[in-house]
């Protein structure tokens, strides 16, 4: 009313003698105009600030709150740029299309299935599959109720989902979901199981210090039924459609059905995310996941070993997840999918980091748990690709995910500043402990479990690269964490060099023994990750070397762990060497370098870096007691040509040249 001298003829400041209630003056007791107030015909003073809402009932005006969202794909074939399905149509699609991933084997048809929140009783269900079949003596319930299908969820309606029904579920300080994932939280290797089948009894890798445990089609089948009819009996399930790489020829669609709001949010974060366009024209997925994770398996049933079992069958294209509700086995699932896919396509699948720098150069990092692969592929003056998993293809690289997974145990700002900032609205918080009051997480905290981890979309992170995608790799890095502190810092690597190393996939951890005394123990795993490799690791091998061969790659060995000693006795190489050995690689000016070969495992080092102390550059310089260093050295030499035994027997084409030419680029002693 401020600043207005006459609203609506309702209030005015009186300068005339007219007065206000038969005074007979024109100003107040302070001196300021009167205010008069001129009666209205109809007798009503009312607020006019906003005019009253369109709603008779309280559901109406909650209904206002929400807006539809429109389709907006052109329908192929049709007149018209903007002519779309009805969305009637298009609903009736996407659930016949569920339904029919929903089906038991052994009854004719798939489950009733509606859209829609069922706590939301006011919404009448508009779209519903319905299944037209005459009535048979084997008719059950689950035919006669419907399953209410939450399709695509937004990150909002997700946390919406967790708060209200997922015990465990809370919303912390910077606005991440902290979730529990039940009694499992880690992947359970031992639990997994493949199909072996007429094609991959020939195509998998089987047997000794293979990933691939067998379990047969029946036992498969046995299996997602159990998952389905567990899915089937709840009054909601979540489904996801989304995509796994982001090479345009080379994308696979990927369904995941899953009961809790957390594993819905977390492949919403660690898959690709499709536009709404893209999603109209989905169809049917490529491979479907059946997450009923809450539900353990039969332990009658043949093959089983616990309550857990995550099933592949690449046949079918399905994976069924019992008795975990750990979400990272849907991500390194549908990973073990592509090291099979992929292969096929003469694509080579990766368990690596990836970056770019900004002169279009792409550098591939390997390494296992502790190595640095997430610190040094985290760059602020290069791109993040990606840092996980990747694709090879005559196109160049491209990352599988469209999210990230980081390690939170001890994270702080200022060790890992990207990660810390992308902890934030979206973000999936798994087993992590906080503040009941102010919900402050305490990094720190294993009370839970020592695997903490954060997932989230991979744009949160500021440098990454949209689309993830970049030209020919021009360094391959694998990194091994020394604790035995025999390898250089670096080393050049030859192609068979290369293969060696990257079969045998090469980090020391160390671990406590009994005495509390700390031994270094040496932990292979072929292709730095062999938890998820489908085929022999020769295999992947050969296609890295002959990629590399062909686009002018170069491989290096670089050591993140010890130097001066082994753990106990030397110290760690300090990050900034390592730093300034990984810009030196990047910049090129690392191959121009003076090599000399080194002893028993014949690696070619360099006699300086810029920024970087020359005596450390050879180890033996390092170490005080040389007879220790030589028997260290042996040491390790001979555990590498042990775990290399597994691989010897392996024939690649025809003859076992390429067999041999790797087994020669291994420690000589």
């Amino acid at each position: 009313m401020a600043g207005n001298g006459n609203v609506s003829g309702e209030f005015s400041f009186g300068t005339t003698t007219t007065g206000i209630a038969g005074t007979g003056t024109g100003t107040a007791r302070n001196g300021l105009a009167k205010i008069q107030t001129n009666k209205k015909t109809n007798g009503i003073c009312h607020d006019d600030s906003t005019p009253p809402v369109k709603a008779q009932t309280i559901d109406e005006l909650h209904s206002l709150q929400k807006k539809k969202s429109a389709p907006t794909t052109p329908i192929k074939g049709t007149q018209g740029s903007f002519a779309t399905i009805s969305e009637e149509e298009r609903h009736k699609q996407q659930l016949q299309s569920i339904s029919a991933s929903l089906a038991s084997l052994t009854r004719e048809t798939g489950p009733n299935l509606v859209k829609g929140d069922p706590a939301r009783k006011s919404e009448t269900p508009k779209h519903v599959s319905h299944h037209h079949f005459t009535p048979a003596f084997n008719v059950s319930d689950s035919a006669l109720k419907f399953t209410h299908v939450l399709y695509n969820l937004s990150p909002a309606e997700l946390y919406e989902q967790a708060i209200k029904y997922e015990k465990g579920s809370f919303i912390t300080a910077t606005g991440a979901l902290a979730t529990l994932s039940g009694a499992k939280t880690g992947r359970a290797p031992r639990d997994k199981r493949v199909v072996r089948d007429e094609t991959t009894e020939d195509e998998l890798w089987w047997g000794k210090g293979s990933p691939n445990i067998e379990m047969d089609e029946h036992t498969f089948l046995v299996n997602r039924e159990r998952a389905v009819d567990y899915l089937n009996s709840l009054d909601k399930v979540f489904v996801n459609d989304q995509f796994l790489n982001w090479d345009p020829e080379n994308i696979i669609k990927v369904r995941i059905v899953s009961a809790r709001a957390y594993h819905s949010l977390f492949m919403h974060n660690m898959c690709i995310r499709p536009t709404p366009e893209e999603l109209e024209n989905f169809g049917t997925p490529d491979f479907t996941i059946y997450n009923a994770g809450q539900f353990p398996c039969n332990r009658y049933t043949h093959y089983m070993t616990s309550s857990t079992s995550i099933d592949l069958n690449l046949a079918r294209r399905e994976m069924v997840i019992l008795g975990t509700q750990y979400a990272g086995e849907m991500k390194k699932g549908l990973f073990s999918v592509m090291h099979y896919l992929m292969p096929k396509r003469q694509i080579l699948s990766l368990h690596s980091g990836c970056n770019i720098g900004k002169d279009g150069d792409v550098a591939l990092f390997f390494g296992l748990s502790g190595t640095g692969k997430t610190t040094l592929s985290t760059d602020h003056n290069r791109y993040l690709i990606g840092d996980d998993e990747h694709c090879w293809s005559d196109n160049g690289v491209s990352n599988i995910e469209g999210g990230c997974y980081a390690k939170c145990i001890d994270l702080s700002r200022e060790k890992e500043p990207d990660i810390w900032n992308a902890i934030k609205f979206g973000t999936v918080l798994e087993n992590v402990v906080f503040d009941e009051h102010t919900r402050e997480v305490d990094y720190t905290d294993k009370s839970v479990t020592e695997n903490t981890r954060a997932s989230y979309p991979i744009e949160y992170i500021p440098n990454a690269k949209i689309p993830c995608v970049g030209p020919h790799p021009k360094n391959v890095i694998l990194l091994a964490c020394d604790a035995f502190g025999v390898l250089p810092p670096v080393s050049k690597l030859n192609l068979a060099q290369t293969m060696y190393h990257f079969i045998s996939g090469y980090t020391a951890l160390v671990a406590g023994t009994e005495e509390g005394v700390k031994e270094p123990q040496a932990t292979f795993s072929a292709c730095f990750g062999a938890a998820f490799i489908m085929l022999h690791p020769t295999k992947y091998a050969a296609m890295l070397a002959e990629k590399m061969q062909k686009h002018g790659a170069t491989g290096w060995l670089v050591n993140t762990g010890w130097s001066g000693g082994r753990y106990g006795s030397g110290s760690r190489i300090k990050l900034p060497y390592t730093r300034k050995i990984i810009d030196a690689i990047h910049s090129g000016s690392l191959l121009k370098a003076n090599y000399k070969k080194t002893s028993v495992f014949g690696l070619e080092i360099p006699t300086e870096i810029e920024g970087v102390p020359s005596e450390i550059l050879d180890p033996v310089n390092t170490w005080s007691d040389k007879k220790a260093y030589n028997d260290t050295l042996l040491k390790l030499a001979g555990l590498f040509k042990k775990n290399f035994e597994t691989f010897t027997s392996y024939k690649i084409g025809k003859d076992n040249k390429l067999t041999e030419e790797i087994l020669a680029a291994g420690p000589n002693f």
